[in-house]
């Protein structure tokens, strides 16, 4: 959320930030200040009236002792009217806040300066490629035969036990989807991550602190009869660790990584775009997440990139690295960065991470803060990628290792997978 003093004070820089984002509804700027002077005044007011009311009910006292019984029951009536007029000036400060705070949480973070112009995926910038893209056999499969040619997914079973967008792992494939959670996750704690196991569904509040709600309602799983959410990534169980905490600069920058299934409604999803592992409604994914100092936090982003480039090269797999336009970013970002791999069989790239800073965005709603060296309470800032989402990785790994008799598994995932191939 947008801290509202910021907004206050840079109204035209937080408008040219939210029409690089293609938000429409810019009036809410104005509404904001408009709704934060009503506060004001309604709290300078109630404030004036409440000291008004403890000096009348202060001299009550002393008018008694002193005798003056009339003066000191127009005291007792003032001080009567005073507190209706505090009560009823608290309901209305109450109902304006309500909606300067709903106010607030519409409005997206702000995208940084690196952040190129566009309003679609097609203007995303390429910040780097690899450049020689695999060139397969003639009869070379895509991914969802060669899942049915070697008996790795199940998509029918799934199908019958939940619905459509559920895959049934099975065999090598289950074997093949624990070894890369695995590789994944040593990776990540090598480079110093602290592994958790979150909770899978989160209350309210966990996806309103990191931007899931309001903005992502309809895409989230709701269990309506105990108010939870499933999981769409392990970022939001993993940031709500610090919700509400005031952080200790030596700790700083803190690291996580937590493997989690994740859940996606991805409603009005259709097309050749959906076939196989493209689009899930479940899928296996591994995140990492950092806290930082607020001068520092460009820093960590380009070291969480680095760190998922490295990952990706390991798997020997080709991949592009995009930095996303304004109108393709998320709601709580502020830079992202996309990686991609590509699909031999498919002839497409398929997004496998994405890298972003926050900013305060997230911290200000969570209240994730540390101290300064004077003492002063500042806000953190949050990042987080992808490290990695499984089922596109798997897609890519099938697709583009595939020979006519076997597909071969990538080095170093062999001593995790225990074999060099799927034959």
């Amino acid at each position: 959320m947008l801290q509202l003093g910021f907004i206050r004070s840079n109204r035209e820089k937080v408008l040219q930030g939210l029409q690089k984002k293609h938000f429409q509804d810019l009036q809410l700027v104005d509404e904001i200040i408009t709704l934060d002077d009503q506060r004001k005044k309604l709290q300078t007011q109630s404030d004036d009236l409440l000291s008004q009311r403890n000096s009348a009910s202060k001299s009550i006292g002393a008018l008694i002792a002193q005798g003056k019984k009339e003066e000191a029951e127009e005291s007792k009536l003032k001080v009567a009217s005073l507190k209706e007029q505090i009560d009823t000036l608290t309901t209305e400060l109450s109902k304006v806040e309500e909606q300067l705070n709903q106010c607030l949480l519409k409005l997206p973070n702000l995208p940084n300066e690196l952040v190129p112009n566009g309003k679609a995926a097609e203007e995303n910038t390429v910040v780097k490629q690899s450049t020689n893209l695999p060139a397969l056999f003639q009869g070379a499969k895509p991914h969802w035969d060669l899942i049915t040619q070697y008996d790795l997914v199940d998509f029918q079973t799934g199908v019958k036990i939940t619905g459509s967008g559920f895959p049934l792992y099975k065999g090598k494939g289950a074997k093949l989807q624990r070894a890369l959670i695995q590789y994944f996750l040593d990776y990540n704690t090598a480079a110093g991550y602290t592994e958790y196991i979150p909770p899978h569904v989160v209350n309210a509040s966990s996806a309103y602190g990191t931007g899931q709600l309001p903005d992502k309602e309809g895409q989230m799983y709701f269990i309506q009869e105990d108010d939870l959410y499933l999981i769409p990534t392990a970022e939001v169980p993993v940031t709500n660790i610090y919700r509400d905490e005031i952080v200790s600069s030596s700790s700083l920058p803190i690291k996580m990584t937590a493997y989690t299934p994740c859940f996606r409604r991805e409603a009005g999803s259709f097309g050749k775009d959906v076939r196989g592992l493209n689009r899930v409604h479940q899928f296996d994914k591994v995140e990492i997440v950092q806290l930082t100092e607020a001068t520092k936090s460009y820093a960590a982003l380009d070291e969480m990139v680095s760190h998922v480039e490295k990952l990706i090269l390991s798997l020997e797999l080709p991949y592009r690295i995009l930095r996303l336009c304004g109108g393709d970013m998320s709601f709580a970002s502020a830079l992202t960065y996309d990686f991609e791999v590509y699909s031999a069989a498919q002839e497409r790239w398929l997004e496998v991470s994405s890298v972003s800073n926050f900013e305060t965005f997230q911290t200000n709603r969570l209240k994730i803060r540390t101290k300064d060296e004077q003492g002063k309470t500042q806000l953190l800032h949050s990042l987080n990628g992808s490290s990695l989402a499984l089922p596109r990785i798997l897609a890519s790994m099938l697709e583009n290792f595939q020979t006519p008799e076997e597909i071969i598994i990538p080095k170093v995932l062999q001593p995790y997978f225990g074999a060099e191939k799927i034959s």
